[in-house]
């Protein structure tokens, strides 16, 4: 099974700065207005930042929900490819989409949806802080594996002083 890449934050780094959205805008729509963005920064007052951006599913429920059948997925890249003349965004695939990474662009009438930038996403280039990578779910797999390792090993050394 081929793993897909996709755009994933780091909570802990990201603080809302919402460059990621700026940049977005400027690469697919030539203007800085994260409202044209395909990348979203959710900020949960007071602590919590992170920017969500499509995960690209396996069998992924927004292409499955679409009623005119405009949505695709990639076998390549895993990307979800919208086809502007039959979308009439009905918002199906935006229900659909467990992550919120669908948006609808209210003056074409049609969803966005991250392309990843043709491999290189400028959301994760233009991060200052370096909380946006290009991954896919084996690597965030091992790396929680480490992280809960890691507390288990803490949690194991503080009860015995």
């Amino acid at each position: 099974m081929v793993r897909h890449n996709f755009v994933a934050v780091d909570p802990d780094k990201c603080v809302g700065c919402r460059i990621c959205e700026f940049m977005c805008s400027l690469e697919k729509e030539k203007c800085f207005n994260p409202t044209k963005s395909r990348i979203r920064t959710v900020r949960i007052y007071p602590d919590i930042n992170a920017s969500i951006a499509c995960r690209l599913c396996e069998d992924a429920p927004c292409v499955i929900a679409c009623p005119r059948k405009a949505l695709e997925q990639s076998a390549e890249n895993g990307t979800i490819m919208v086809d502007k003349d039959k979308c009439n965004g009905c918002g199906w695939c935006i229900e659909a989409c467990d992550f919120g990474a669908l948006t609808l662009d209210l003056e074409k009438k049609t969803v966005k949806v991250c392309d990843l930038c043709n491999g290189s996403p400028k959301c994760v280039e233009w991060c200052p802080e370096e909380a946006l990578e290009l991954t896919n779910k084996d690597v965030l797999a091992q790396k929680a594996r480490i992280d809960a390792v890691k507390k288990l090993f803490k949690a194991s050394l503080e009860g015995k002083t």
